[in-house]
């Protein structure tokens, strides 16, 4: 009966300690009650059950039961009812501007560098809910996988989907890759506009300088994360294919210009970052969630229906019946 209750004023079910005692004092009085009758012989008495003598204790009952209906009345019974209002501010618009050139088949983070990638970035993107987020891949050129949306389904199977393919012209594109995620965020009205770039080589292809690509950033107040990702040393990578289509592996030095990644984060007012392992890769993307942080206001707004009514009038209810019994079907009795 009290599952959903509260009490305002829980302090008056001590009363009901006294219950016990007003119990005791009615069964002494009763008792005092009791006329005595001596007498030589009963036997021309015939015993009989008076029915109305033996329900007349319901009177004390009923006033019994009215006081627990008091006191729990008295305690202010109450359902509470809570609702939430999450309001969000603007959020963040947030571009990943991905690495997929052949060296990212690399061993060196398990199975391989783009595959662990892929992992991370999916729980990244599942936590970003209220956020939008669009997807930049590039190699020797670079384009939009899928723009900016806050639907995370589409952003989820565009990263599932990456794949080193000879599609794209070899090399790393840094610059491009950073200018195409630039020029997907410079008309965003995001309070705050963030690019995620990863790669694990040096710029060597695409026909714009990162450092320029990197001031266009700066212009439009897009601030850049810049993530290496490799092994320190050597590690092993994909150096030639097979006529079968198959990969040869080979130990290759890894070289990322993070000269270059740092000075990019840097006048954007971001971070750089490196992946040498699977561990420091999920620690970095978990670094960067707590970095940017959307603004989210939550209201909660609290109702409270009053109970105490009911227990009043059934308390009232006790009392009116009793003092009805009282003047009527026990009438007779002192």
């Amino acid at each position: 009966m009290f599952k959903n209750f509260t009490f305002e004023n829980p302090e008056f079910f001590w009363l009901l300690l006294l219950l016990p005692l007003l119990v005791g004092w009615y069964i002494w009085r009763r008792n005092q009650q009791q006329a005595e009758l001596k007498i030589g012989d009963a036997q021309g008495f015939v015993k009989s059950k008076d029915v109305v003598a033996a329900l007349h204790p319901v009177l004390t009952l009923l006033k019994l039961v009215a006081i627990v209906f008091l006191v729990i009345a008295l305690a202010r019974p109450r359902t509470v009812q809570e609702t939430t209002e999450v309001k969000t501010n603007k959020g963040i618009d947030i571009a990943m501007a991905i690495d997929i050139s052949g060296s990212m088949l690399a061993k060196d983070l398990k199975p391989n560098r783009l595959e662990a990638l892929k992992e991370v970035a999916a729980d990244f993107v599942s936590g970003r809910v209220t956020d939008r987020i669009g997807l930049v891949i590039y190699a020797g050129e670079a384009y939009t996988k899928t723009p900016v949306t806050s639907d995370k389904k589409i952003i989820l199977g565009a990263l599932n989907s990456l794949k080193f393919t000879q599609d794209i012209e070899g090399g790393t594109a840094i610059g491009m890759g950073l200018g195409t995620a630039v020029n997907r965020l410079k008309d965003s009205k995001a309070k705050s506009k963030v690019i995620i770039l990863l790669t694990d080589g040096t710029n060597n292809a695409g026909f714009i300088d990162p450092l320029i690509a990197a001031e266009l950033a700066e212009e439009y107040g897009i601030k850049v994360y810049t993530i290496g990702v490799g092994t320190n040393g050597t590690a092993l990578s994909p150096v030639a294919i097979y006529p079968n289509g198959k990969l040869r592996y080979a130990n290759v030095p890894v070289e990322i210009d993070e000269k270059l990644l740092k000075e990019i984060a840097s006048k954007t007012g971001g971070k750089y970052f490196r992946a040498s392992n699977n561990n420091k890769l999920k620690k970095i993307y978990e670094e960067i969630d707590k970095l940017e942080k959307t603004d989210i206001e939550e209201l909660k707004f609290t109702s409270y229906d009053e109970k105490y009514r009911i227990f009043a009038i059934m308390a009232f209810i006790c009392i009116a019946l009793s003092y009805l019994l009282k003047q009527t079907v026990f009438k007779s009795f002192i």
